[in-house]
């Protein structure tokens, strides 16, 4: 049986190492052990669903890169260095952007405001309206985002997919280098979520390590080069995404164990009533297969 943190290591990067590392990290909330020796890696140019039912550990887990929370014990590395991340301002120092499910956009503001929001660019203690516009406009051509008319238009008026690919924008503003994604399809249609998913893939393609969290398997195996299955707060696999079917994924999501590929026996069945819910919150609904 292969372990775990030997699938992380050896399978998941295709041989390149990761650009945020984590090694044996645990949270706990009162007595509920949320994470447990937990490990995850994020690799520049790829993309890493992270996917589990709901009551898993991936909020924790990804608000604790976030800096939202600080994790218990374990290591987190970034870059090849050791890190210590206890906020969001220090995630945010690293090159590590969060684009939550609720998107955090002010409709009454337009595109660039809204890119800008809370990072406003002033001169001469005015905003520099002209350099912000400039640089809106080079972030959403260098994502070749073209379903926009104009940058100066409200963020109300745009469809969900467009209101997406503003907050995914805003993300890569900032020249980051890691970019995590909150269930970025829910909601939309088809022709929404297949633009969201070019956009995605895009920014791999540009060199972002991009964390996607989902519960449409349709929409990890269109795009993930790994896949990292939580499990009751452990990592129950990360795998290469071409070496996996869509059975096993849910076979891991559900049982922790899919054949030899997972946790051992008695990691799989252990469920202790401290383990579980995630009590952050789910970040999805319930596994979609096909």
């Amino acid at each position: 049986m292969t372990s775990p943190s030997t699938v992380t290591d050896t399978a998941a990067g295709g041989g390149m190492p990761p650009l945020l590392s984590l090694r044996g990290v645990n949270k706990s909330f009162g007595a509920v052990h949320v994470l447990q020796e937990v490990d995850f890696d994020a690799f520049p140019g790829q993309v890493t669903a992270l996917v589990g039912d709901n009551g898993a550990g991936k909020s924790t887990l990804i608000k604790g890169i976030a800096g939202i929370y600080g994790f218990d014990s374990g290591s987190y590395s970034f870059d090849g260095h050791d890190v210590t991340v206890t906020s969001p301002k220090q995630a945010n120092a690293l090159g590590i952007e969060v684009v939550y499910q609720d998107l955090a956009l002010c409709d009454n503001l337009d595109i660039v405001h809204n890119l800008f929001l809370g990072r406003e660019i002033t001169k001469h203690g005015r905003l520099d309206e002209a350099t912000m516009e400039r640089r809106a406009k080079e972030t959403l051509a260098g994502l070749s985002v073209r379903t926009v008319k104009s940058i100066r238009q409200q963020v109300a008026s745009l469809s969900g997919g467009q209101r997406q690919t503003v907050a995914i924008a805003r993300s890569v503003l900032w020249n980051s280098k890691v970019v995590i994604l909150d269930e970025p399809t829910a909601a939309l249609g088809v022709a929404q979520t297949e633009q969201v998913l070019k956009l995605v893939r895009r920014l791999a393609d540009n060199g972002l390590a991009v964390v996607l969290i989902s519960h449409n398997l349709n929409d990890v195996f269109e795009v993930a080069d790994s896949i990292s299955v939580l499990y009751l707060g452990r990592m129950a696999a990360q795998v290469r995404a071409g070496e996996v079917n869509r059975n096993q994924v849910v076979e891991l999501i559900t049982g922790g164990r899919s054949g030899d590929l997972g946790l051992g026996p008695a990691d799989a069945l252990a469920t202790s009533p401290g383990q579980r819910p995630d009590p952050t919150g789910p970040l999805g609904a319930n596994v979609e297969a096909s």
